[in-house]
């Protein structure tokens, strides 16, 4: 039996395909063990049972997780880490330290660039004056929308001092 040949005329173009974050850190998990990089390793195992975690909560799949849930979860490894190391110099535990340290600066590389004091009180200003909030009583819907644009870009105790000062001084 002939059963022919089929043929197709479309053109393909080389556009690579973007990575979720979770396979960036799958591929990241597998570059470690290949270096051997300790640290890394463990950081990035850490970030990658997070994301899982925090999937099996919704029901989804572990790559569909948005980047902004991504970035919350990447922002409390991070404090994590940087508490547990501080902890551990106020033990005088150099060896404890100087790990958490190193997997504070793994987690630091896949968090987006912090925002600076003056940006946040630059961004704190124009949301206030952009709302119109006056007083003490807007300050949750300032937060609201404050957190929200500077997500994963600026502490949120630090976003609340600002919104705090300069709704004080109105």
């Amino acid at each position: 039996m002939n059963y022919g040949t089929i043929t197709h005329s479309c053109t393909t173009t080389s556009i690579e395909p973007i990575m979720s974050f979770y396979s960036t850190i799958s591929e990241g998990i597998k570059d470690a063990m290949r270096s051997k990089d300790k640290e890394r390793l463990s950081a990035l195992r850490d970030i990658k049972s997070k994301l899982i975690l925090e999937a099996t909560k919704t029901g989804a799949e572990a790559e569909s997780i948005d980047d902004a849930t991504a970035f919350s979860i990447l922002n409390k490894l991070y404090k994590q880490r940087n508490e547990s190391a501080e902890i551990y110099q106020e033990q005088n535990r150099p060896d404890l330290e100087s790990e958490e340290r190193a997997q504070a600066a793994v987690i630091a590389e896949f968090l987006p660039k912090q925002l600076s004091e003056d940006e946040i009180a630059a961004k704190v200003a124009s949301i206030i004056s952009q709302m119109g909030a006056s007083s003490m009583a807007d300050m949750g819907k300032v937060m609201g929308r404050a957190s929200g644009e500077m997500a994963g870009k600026a502490d949120g105790k630090l976003i609340a001092q600002f919104v705090k000062s300069q709704l004080q001084n109105k």
